[in-house]
């Protein structure tokens, strides 16, 4: 009995042994497998617990001034994010949130309570709205890092900044034209999460490198807001539909200013009227009027005229077949400078009729005008200067004064700076250069030079006329500044109707373009105000917003006065105390 026991005992306990040496076994094959068939397999879906994979952009680039003030930046604003599985009760979270992102609760509630790991709650927030959103440590509830456009200084040069949509890509302005630039870079990164699913790495200096590249204008924000402000009082004065102003150096063809109104607020555009986004400085062409006098008597000079030069200009009218062009007040012999000081319409028609129509057209061309001037922005017109060959005697008389022809206000005012440097056209500049994300230079743009359109003797004699027109009998001296001699030329020009051969009635464009001073000109502003009400002579209504901008960029720019002639000789004679 007890030999049966026995065998029974050591039976069992081989069959133990067995089992346990099968487990074993087992147990050693499984961990072979996992650890050498399985390990790539099973370690991904371990880190997918804890890990994941972000697509992330780098922020984009910034829009400065020439003196790197902010004009278009990237503020932070995070997208709020849920995992719908760990939301505990969807209507108490829902509650708690929507006044803070102004959602409606049945809205959330609907988001919260769907299936699956993820759902967006609201894109790009306010850094005030996160911060609520994180201090209500909501389980479930993710702030994802993100930014989006912001124009500090609002209207400020909006239509030439221009503004992005939702996905950060520039739709208007200079955001669109250089998309490319601006842009940050796009990478897929692993970040580490935590047990409750938050991301504990967002790889911060992986998205400083990653930033978008930044443009450096040549625009001055003071100037540009001198110009606005000026613009906005002329308009609305005036009662009138919208003005523009442009400011910029002659010697290097830079661009201080573009100013337009009425304007908007890039931060909110979709409230405004896409009018008021275009860049009309470049876009929108029109009748410069008698501006263009300056271009037909510097083409005259270079062909041989002299400022003394006289025509007869008919005691105020001057038939031409059908057409009879008139002048504001009869005068008989004038010579060329008093051609420009009086603003004669028939002064200029009789030197377009001598120097002859293929002379006027070769230097309107030089002067730039029916070509675009390729300062970089997009949308701009070539204007409209038609072949010689299809002028008639009427039009080349209308063109001599400013009509039969239309520019662009950059156009007109890189004309007015070629006289200013010494019949020098420069290329108008707008970028001065491009910065990389930690601040170095990658490209700087240099002024070009795009030909010598005039002589300087020439272009020195056209200053003397456009003096002459700011002074006493001129028909701008409300542009006259005291201690600076302003070179300038004013403009009344009736509007082309765009649904009929002829003009408006009662609709002008007032204009006036000058620099100053006279013999080492610092500035070349142009003021085009379109159709203002009751006073509509370019010498009543944008002369002295000339003035204006002008006097008050050079008080900012510290542009000491001239010493002139009259200044020298009080010296002299110890009158100046």
């Amino acid at each position: 009995m007890e030999k049966n026991q026995k065998k029974q005992t050591k039976r069992r306990i081989l069959l133990v042994q067995i089992l346990l040496v099968g487990c074993i076994f087992l147990l050693g094959a499984k961990s072979f497998d996992v650890q050498i068939f399985k390990a790539h397999d099973l370690t991904r879906k371990a880190e997918q617990g804890y890990s994941k994979y972000l697509t992330i952009k780098g922020e984009r680039g910034q829009i400065l001034d020439r003196h790197l003030n902010k004009l278009g930046t990237s503020i932070d604003a995070p997208t709020i994010t849920a995992d719908p599985s760990q939301i505990l009760d969807p209507a108490r979270t829902a509650t708690r949130i929507s006044k803070i992102l102004n959602i409606k609760q049945t809205v959330l509630k609907a988001k919260l309570s769907r299936s699956g790991r993820f759902v967006v709650i609201a894109r790009k927030v306010s850094p005030a709205q996160a911060n609520q959103i994180r201090n209500l440590n909501i389980q479930g509830i993710y702030l994802k890092t993100d930014s989006k456009r912001f124009y500090p200084n609002r209207n400020l040069a909006a239509q030439v900044i221009g503004f992005t949509g939702k996905d950060d890509s520039g739709l208007e302005g200079l955001e669109f034209k250089y998309n490319a630039v601006l842009e940050g870079d796009i990478v897929k990164i692993k970040v580490t999460r935590d047990g409750a699913g938050r991301v504990l790495d967002i790889h911060k200096n992986r998205r400083n490198q990653l930033k978008g590249n930044s443009l450096v204008l040549t625009i001055d924000k003071k100037i540009q807001f001198l110009s606005e402000r000026t613009l906005e009082q002329t308009v609305k004065t005036h009662q009138a539909k919208s003005g523009m102003a442009l400011v910029m150096k002659p010697a290097t063809g830079e661009l201080l200013a573009i100013a337009h109104y009425p304007g908007f607020n890039p931060n909110n555009f979709r409230v405004s009227s896409k009018y008021t986004y275009r860049n009309r400085a470049l876009t929108d062409a029109f009748e410069p009027g008698s501006v263009i006098k300056v271009f037909t008597v510097a083409a005259a000079l270079e062909k041989g005229f002299t400022p003394k030069s006289i025509f007869f200009c008919e005691n105020g009218e001057y038939r031409i077949g059908k057409f009879t062009i008139h002048d504001t007040h009869p005068r008989d012999w004038l010579t060329m400078n008093q051609i420009i000081q009086f603003s004669s319409n028939i002064g200029v028609t009789k030197i377009s009729e001598t120097i002859g129509k293929k002379a006027l057209h070769d230097y309107l061309t030089n002067f730039g005008f029916g070509l675009k001037t390729g300062v970089g922005c997009p949308g701009e017109t070539n204007g409209s200067l038609l072949p010689h060959r299809r002028w008639s005697k009427v039009d080349t008389s209308a063109i001599s004064f400013g009509q039969g022809l239309s520019v662009s206000a950059i156009q007109l005012i890189s004309g007015i700076s070629a006289i200013a440097n010494d019949g020098i056209l420069m290329k108008p500049m707008l970028i001065k250069k491009i910065i990389s994300n930690d601040g170095h230079d990658l490209q700087i743009f240099q002024p070009a030079k795009l030909r010598q359109v005039v002589s300087p003797k020439t272009a020195a004699q056209v200053k003397t006329m456009m003096n002459l027109v700011v002074q006493k009998e001129g028909t701008g001296t409300k542009a006259a500044m005291e201690g600076y001699r302003v070179c300038g030329k004013t403009s009344t020009a009736q509007k082309a109707s765009k649904e009929k051969n002829g003009y408006e009635k009662n609709k002008y464009i007032a204009g006036f373009a000058g620099f100053a001073p006279q013999e080492n000109p610092e500035l070349a502003i142009l003021v085009v105000i379109d159709e203002p009400r009751k006073q509509y002579y370019g010498s009543e209504v944008a002369a002295p917003a000339f003035k204006t901008i002008m006097a008050q960029s050079f008080n900012y720019l510290n542009i000491a006065p001239e010493r002139t002639k009259t200044m020298i000789a009080a010296v002299i004679k110890g009158e100046d105390k």
